[in-house]
């Protein structure tokens, strides 16, 4: 009779956990790490159209200027600025800091708020510096 477990399932899934902020963010980490490939992939595009010459470079800021471009490249800020603000808080943790529960859970609430506040405040002085 070993394993028994009155008809529940071995392991949990996500289906059953309540959503923490932790959790959450260290979802949101390893998604905008992925998505920090894509874009890193962008930049390199632009760089690579800026040695080739003036034509790819012309196409190459009329994509990345268009609206879409510019929603990806302020997902893309955004991504830059989360991941490395929770690449602080694994730091800091790697430090053997935080681990209380309810500190690691305003750390998390703060990740999430100060990369929009950060990426809100790179697009402001970008688009003030230029014009």
């Amino acid at each position: 009779m070993a394993n028994v477990t009155n008809n529940r399932p071995l392991s949990p899934h996500l289906q059953i956990y309540k959503p923490i902020p932790t959790m959450v963010m260290s979802i949101v980490h390893r998604i905008t790490g992925g998505a920090l490939y894509v874009g890193t992939l962008l930049v390199a595009w632009w760089l690579v159209a800026a040695a080739t010459g003036l034509g790819a470079y012309d196409w190459a800021n009329w994509v990345l200027g268009s609206i879409v471009g510019k929603l990806v490249l302020l997902g893309y800020t955004w991504a830059l600025i989360h991941h490395m603000l929770g690449g602080f808080r694994h730091f800091m943790w790697d430090l053997g800091h935080g681990f209380g529960k309810e500190f690691s859970t305003r750390l998390a609430i703060a990740n999430i708020v100060a990369s929009l506040c950060l990426t809100l405040l790179v697009w402001v002085i970008g688009f003030i510096i230029r014009f």
